[in-house]
């Protein structure tokens, strides 16, 4: 075991190394600020869905006491319910057909409220009616009430915290903790199936299998890219720290887990690593097979829809802790990493997680341990020139069909 932890780390050292120090890996930190402004884009899209601009308008053709009537109404009901209308009211004069204000362009006119408020009438598209009808309702009869509708005075006692409170911000920090998870092991792990096929390409592995174990080799690539991954991991962290001191200041929003930031925090890079190392080494074994991009580029699309598939097990669980599905998503070890960290936010009890380490750990040396033995049989000992399994199986194919 000395040996061969020896050995692996001659691997890693050199592989992290070769990495760290090409300008390949400055491209791969700036990598991510892609993803990141199509998040800010995305988010500026969600706020600008939220303004004036984009919610539906309704024509008012009312007299003009009655048309006041009703924005005093609906700006006491946003009063009340301490929240943006769903609706803009617009003003128009009074007696104006409704069928050529909404006829008219650049009106941008959803519905028109026509009548009285006591006999109000709606014309509109029949989706519109059913989507505004309930709001325009409760507008009108709060207008028709005026000073009349009670309003009544409620005492208010401030408390600090409550469980319902609790709960629901370790959800949510438990299901951002998940995502963040997610997206960084799906960015990251890929690099070890391209590094793999390279060098095999390259014959550099079987250099390397002739003067140590498989598996040192197999695990010290596992070792230095998630090396390189924690330091891009480290330089993300920081540059998105310094950014959001800049703009918003030191005050931090996400709720606190249940064990703590700091032995949360520490949880979570032990899970990434658990996570990174689990679908790196099921990338390393079958990329071992792989001769070319192209075989590489089919392996690949079917594993990450299915890590895909087990994250969502984990996610949708999140708030179904102890249930069968719950116990399923931490007892199967590619959805686990995801399933126990967001117990790590809702729970303190730490026992679990030694034994969840442990358990994908297992699974860790044993997908190494079986990729190892397929690379020997199907790479080392095969007589094809250095093929590999898949490109062997493809000229089996055409011949067979020859």
């Amino acid at each position: 075991m000395r040996e061969l932890l020896r050995a692996a780390f001659v691997v890693a050292r050199r592989d992290f190394t070769a990495i760290i120090f090409s300008k390949a890996f400055i491209l791969f930190l700036i990598g991510p600020l892609l993803p990141l402004g199509i998040g800010v884009v995305a988010g500026g899209l969600g706020q600008r869905m939220a303004t004036e601009s984009l919610r539906p308008v309704v024509g008012i053709t009312l007299s003009a006491k009655e048309a006041q009537a009703l924005e005093d109404g609906q700006a006491r009901l946003k009063s009340l319910f301490y929240r943006r209308p769903a609706i803009q009211l617009r003003r128009y004069a009074a007696g104006e057909q409704p069928d050529a204000l909404l006829a008219r362009k650049g009106e941008r006119i959803n519905v028109v409220l026509s009548g009285t408020l006591d006999r109000p009438v709606l014309t509109g598209r029949q989706g519109d009616i059913d989507r505004m009808r309930g709001d325009i309702a409760l507008i009108a009869s709060i207008a028709r009430a005026g000073s009349a509708l009670p309003e009544t005075a409620v005492t208010t006692r401030i408390v600090a915290d409550s469980s319902g409170a609790q709960q629901q911000a370790r959800l949510l920090t438990g299901r951002l903790a998940q995502i963040l998870l997610f997206l960084l092991t799906m960015l990251l792990a890929g690099m070890v199936l391209s590094n793999m096929v390279e060098e095999k390409t390259n014959k550099i592995i079987e250099i390397l299998a002739a003067a140590i174990p498989v598996d040192a080799i197999f695990l010290g690539k596992l070792m230095a890219m998630l090396a390189m991954s924690f330091v891009g991991i480290a330089v993300w962290s920081s540059a998105t720290v310094a950014v959001y001191t800049v703009f918003v200041g030191i005050s931090f929003p996400l709720p606190p887990p249940a064990m703590g930031w700091p032995l949360f925090l520490m949880l979570a890079a032990v899970y990434f690593a658990t996570a990174y190392t689990l679908l790196g080494s099921l990338f390393i074994g079958i990329g071992a097979q792989a001769a070319t991009v192209r075989d590489v580029q089919t392996i690949s699309m079917p594993i990450t829809m299915t890590q895909v598939m087990f994250f969502f097990l984990a996610s949708f669980n999140v708030d179904r802790m102890g249930q069968p599905m719950e116990l399923l998503a931490v007892a199967f070890p590619f959805s686990s990493p995801f399933a126990m960290i967001a117990r790590a936010a809702q729970s303190d009890a730490l026992l679990p997680h030694l034994a969840a380490l442990a358990w994908q750990w297992l699974w860790v040396a044993l997908i190494i341990r079986i990729g190892v033995r397929l690379f020997r049989r199907n790479v080392l000992k095969s007589g094809g020139g250095g093929r590999g399994f898949f490109s062997r199986l493809r000229v089996s194919i055409s011949r067979s069909g020859t």
